[in-house]
């Protein structure tokens, strides 16, 4: 999932992308409201983590203007203030869930996951093809009743893929979805990636889930098994 963190707080806002990078998430920092509101037009992102108090557009205004564009992203909104009016401002603006600085990382990380759960209407809880399954809320991914361990980088390739549903994902699109948009390593990690997934989701179980589309990219196969 990629993750847009809105944040003038320069500390904090490498901070929460170091613990969101490191829990599998693609994280994007702007730290001013201009340059947030743009990524959050541009980028199909999973949720917006805001600060209100921000440079050049504040987070009432941000949140604000994507309702007005019909942009439904979830929208977690940070702020120093503490007031119930402060808050009460923040959600009747279109946020979802309001955070009070200074925070728990560990409570602004299952805030986040609770938003991912109800934000997920739009797409279904649970991602399958076949006996294949993965729940992006719990982090988890299996066939059948066999569990399958996967990295959080590996988890995102994988979610990547499941969620186009058959489509073409580019080598682009997985780097800009599961690493970040600003990636400057070498975009051959991606197929290292898919190696590593394949090894674990297909050779055990006789099976060839994710497809390479020559000049192209990668995409689930309709049918997965062998034979």
């Amino acid at each position: 999932m990629r993750i847009l963190v809105i944040e003038d707080e320069e500390r904090l806002a490498a901070s929460l992308q170091r613990g969101l990078s490191a829990s599998g998430y693609a994280v994007d920092v702007a730290h001013d409201g201009i340059t947030g509101l743009h990524l959050a037009r541009e980028f199909p992102y999973s949720a917006v983590i805001l600060d209100i108090m921000l440079p050049g557009l504040n987070g009432y205004r941000i949140c604000d203007r994507l309702r007005a564009e019909g942009n439904v992203v979830p929208v977690l909104m940070l702020t120093a203030k503490s007031g119930v009016h402060d808050e009460a401002e923040g959600l009747d603006t279109g946020a979802d869930d309001y955070l009070v600085k200074p925070f728990s990382y560990v409570v602004l990380e299952a805030r986040l996951r609770a938003l991912l759960r109800r934000g997920g209407s739009r797409t279904p809880a649970v991602l399958e093809s076949g006996d294949l399954w993965l729940d992006p809320a719990r982090r988890a991914c299996g066939r059948n009743e066999t569990a399958i361990a996967l990295t959080p980088k590996e988890f995102g390739v994988l979610e990547s893929l499941l969620r186009r549903g058959g489509d073409v994902a580019t080598k682009l699109d997985l780097l800009e979805e599961v690493w970040s948009a600003d990636f400057a390593g070498d975009p051959n990690i991606v197929q290292v990636y898919i190696s590593a997934v394949r090894r674990k989701i297909d050779v055990p179980f006789g099976a060839e889930s994710i497809e390479t589309v020559r000049g192209e990219g990668y995409r689930i196969r309709a049918s997965s098994r062998r034979g």
